[in-house]
């Protein structure tokens, strides 16, 4: 039997799109001699549908969909992922399925037993679990099929109470498929690779996993397709960050002694699969994930690591050609102030849309260094984008004499500091309106969780690039960047971060260094630790009880912010929901 894994990038609610990619590959597929092609989770519709599919014309769409390929499948078998109507009146109305089409029939289904409702993930909210288990029979093999979470409830702590490949097993199965849309985060590649391994590993079958690639609003799937034999050994991995398409002969997969993988559109059998070493990137990944938490001083080095900053790097390009892609826009704009965070973002987008799409302003004010404007300058000369220099001292004392009446004698403070973010803002998004561009947001993560922002100002944005980007990590990224082409002028790279809202301003008056101010965040927000376990690791009382308040007491800041292009395993946003009105650690 040959099977095809189809990676494909796929666009919610945009059903002929979808529909037509599917078609494509499957009377491709068809004309090379394949036996069978498997789809990702919900790929008819894109991944997550969310509330689209409390609408009765949308799941429609979705059984027309699956109609249309049902149509093709005279002489191949398909797997895709569409949702399922539950016949049943009690529970939710639909099933989160995986559907095998055959001979213009639909020949089996699997759904989904274990239905994540964390972080980005709200499956309960739509989908009744599966209670059903069952192979599906095909070319005198059992497949036992199964969706992305189903095969993660291992260990010894499990999340559901039912673990569908238990079940799956008492019917003698022969394989393993699974679709999956499994979000990237820097911290996931090697989880999913150990999870497939363990699978294999448990239950001596082979493992073939489709996931979905692409970028839907904040959320990013990497691709990363897999092919595992009974042994535990990898076959195949597929392209992380783009659509790929592969070929596997079952019987060789099947074979102890052999793997297979696929070469353009020819199968061929490759040597020997003796065990491989881990990757030195994944060994240090592994090694840092049981170190980060108990020694403080290995956190930076382990969210800057070569293998973590590529990764982002990638996911960052993704996220900014499919978010403007599948809005339909072509041109950005941002705010070019000659820091760092201006600098990485205007570099991404330049990459991701090319440098005649991104137009980026320069905005000083009395408080703006020479060399600031001077910097800003030679990277847009660098990156060859299009660049305007407007200043903002005219705009911003024209405002100051507007509001003499109110504002009296008061000394200068943060009010006419935050008065120039605003005034920058509303310039950028006029920019914007005037013309059709999206304007790029240029916060970090180590500012959005401290509140280091101004709303309507420097936080306006109809997408955030870093906005899940330790400051650590925005300069790892500018370095990695330049190692590849000198782009971003070293004395970016080398000044004190500063907002040059004030005389003399630096970062450094308000917030502690940030190498210090990303280990307190990443241990509160990525791996929930409490300010008690934060202090034992070194981290000084009252440092970490001031850091602590100012991430909770500004969540009101970040619940008026843009989407964020997630790249960590706990991002600003829809997957982490924290009171606004909350006292706790604030």
């Amino acid at each position: 039997m040959k099977i095809a894994l189809a990676q494909q990038n796929y666009h919610i609610g945009y059903f002929e799109a979808n529909r037509q990619q599917m078609l494509h590959r499957i009377r491709m597929a068809k004309e090379q001699g394949i036996d069978l092609i498997v789809f990702s989770e919900l790929s008819v519709c894109g991944y997550p549908p969310r509330d689209f599919l409390e609408f009765e014309d949308f799941i429609n769409e979705c059984y027309r969909s699956l109609d249309a390929l049902k149509e093709e499948t005279d002489g191949i078998a398909v797997i895709a992922g569409g949702p399922l109507r539950n016949p049943a009146r009690a529970g939710k109305r639909l099933f989160n399925a995986a559907w095998m089409l055959y001979q213009r029939q639909v020949i089996g289904t699997a759904r989904k037993t274990c239905l994540p409702t964390y972080d980005v993930f709200d499956e309960y909210r739509y989908f009744e679990p599966g209670f059903s288990w069952d192979t599906i029979s095909f070319q005198g093999k059992k497949i036992a099929l199964t969706i992305c979470e189903d095969i993660w409830n291992l260990g010894d702590n499990p999340l559901y109470r039912v673990c569908p490949m238990d079940e799956l097993m008492k019917k003698g199965p022969d394989l393993m498929i699974n679709i999956s849309a499994s979000p990237f985060d820097y911290d996931h590649d090697v989880d999913r690779k150990e999870i497939i391994r363990a699978n294999t590993l448990k239950y001596h079958l082979p493992m073939f996993y489709c996931n979905a690639v692409g970028s839907q609003t904040e959320v990013v799937f990497d691709g990363g397709s897999l092919v595992y034999d009974a042994q535990g050994r990898l076959v195949r991995e597929m392209k992380f960050f783009e659509e790929d398409y592969a070929v596997f002969d079952l019987g060789a997969v099947l074979q102890p002694r052999h793997r297979v993988s696929s070469v353009g559109n020819q199968i061929e059998e490759a040597r020997p699969a003796a065990e491989e070493p881990p990757q030195e990137s994944a060994v240090f990944d592994q090694e840092m994930r049981v170190s980060k938490v108990k020694d403080p001083e290995r956190i930076v080095d382990y969210l800057t690591s070569e293998h973590n900053i590529s990764q982002i790097h990638q996911a960052l390009l993704l996220g900014i050609r499919d978010y403007f892609g599948k809005m339909g826009f072509s041109q950005a704009i941002l705010g070019s102030s000659g820091g760092i965070d201006s600098a990485v973002t205007l570099a991404l987008a330049c990459e991701a849309l090319g440098p005649d799409q991104v137009h980026s302003v320069l905005l000083p004010s009395a408080f703006s260094s020479g060399h600031s404007v001077a910097d800003a300058e030679q990277l847009s000369q660098n990156l060859g984008n299009p660049y305007e220099l407007l200043p903002i001292q005219p705009v911003y004392e024209s405002l100051l004499q507007c509001l003499e009446p109110v504002f009296g004698d008061e000394p200068f403070g943060v009010a006419e500091e935050n008065l120039q973010s605003r005034v920058r803002g509303n310039l950028l998004m006029g920019i914007a309106n005037k013309f059709g561009y999206i304007l790029l947001n240029t916060s970090n993560k180590s500012e959005l969780a401290t509140g280091y922002g101004t709303l309507y100002g420097d936080m306006a944005g109809g997408l955030s690039v870093l906005g899940d980007v330790y400051k650590v990590q925005v300069y790892a990224l500018a370095r990695f960047i330049n190692a590849r082409r000198p782009l971003i002028p070293g004395h970016i790279l080398e000044k004190a971060p500063s907002a040059e809202l004030r005389p003399g301003q630096k970062d450094s008056d308000s917030l502690p260094p940030y190498e210090v101010l990303d280990k307190i965040l990443y241990q509160y927000i990525e791996k929930r630790q409490g300010p008690r376990e934060i202090m034992e690791m070194g981290i000084e009382e009252s440092l970490t009880r001031r850091v602590l308040k100012l991430v909770n007491s500004n969540e009101y800041k970040r619940n008026q912010f843009c989407p964020i292009i997630r790249v960590s395993c706990k991002a600003f946003g829809v997957g982490r929901r924290v009171p606004i009105v909350g006292r706790y650690l604030s």
